[in-house]
């Protein structure tokens, strides 16, 4: 029986955990904020989580326009628990990694790259 592209894009985002210790949790979202395939925690709310970070998304967009600084590569959100990574990916969908206080930033940053371009080969 054939895979699906939700259990796939699931598989993915779990391989994005192991091979960076470090990341808790990750979700693939659309730019509208809907949830397309996550690895969150089961007390999370994927709606919000979602919603929120497709506005995050958005707003850091709009920002570096109007800064003139450019397209929007990622948006880092440093709290005192970790770290909320937004990484722009294509077809229109943003990855998100969520990451302890102690991760290593560029490793994190790599390997959501990575995982991006796996997720573009199931999209």
């Amino acid at each position: 029986m054939a895979t699906s592209r939700v259990e796939q894009l699931n598989r993915i985002l779990r391989g994005l955990q192991t091979a960076s210790p470090d990341v808790e949790a990750s979700a693939l979202i659309s730019e509208d904020g809907l949830m397309i395939a996550s690895a969150l925690p089961q007390h999370f709310d994927e709606s919000r989580v979602a919603g929120m970070t497709a506005t995050l998304l958005s707003l850091g967009t709009r920002a570096s326009t109007e800064l003139e600084r450019g397209s929007v590569k990622e948006v880092l959100v440093r709290g005192d628990d970790g770290y909320a990574v937004m990484l722009a990916a294509k077809s229109g969908t943003l990855l998100l990694a969520l990451a302890t206080h102690q991760a290593k930033l560029g490793l994190i940053f790599l390997d959501m790259r990575r995982t991006v371009t796996d997720i573009d080969r199931v999209l």
